[in-house]
């Protein structure tokens, strides 16, 4: 099995955590560690694995001053 690094959901780049994971309830509670973490969070099932990948969400943009 060869995943993909990154995917593009709802327009948004998201990066593979780099884990395979056995069962969907591993998953599961990875991703909910994640999204802990303000992570948004996709998982996909891939030839019976599931990977789960992340993108880290804004919170506050920070102005600078020129």
């Amino acid at each position: 099995m060869s995943p993909h690094l990154t995917m593009i959901d709802e327009g948004k780049k998201f990066m593979w955590d780099g884990r395979l994971y056995e069962s969907r309830d591993e998953g599961v509670r990875e991703a909910e560690a994640y999204r802990t973490d303000h992570f948004e969070v996709r998982m996909v099932e891939q030839e019976g694995k599931f990977l789960v990948y992340t993108r880290r969400t804004v919170n506050e943009a920070v102005k600078t001053e020129p």
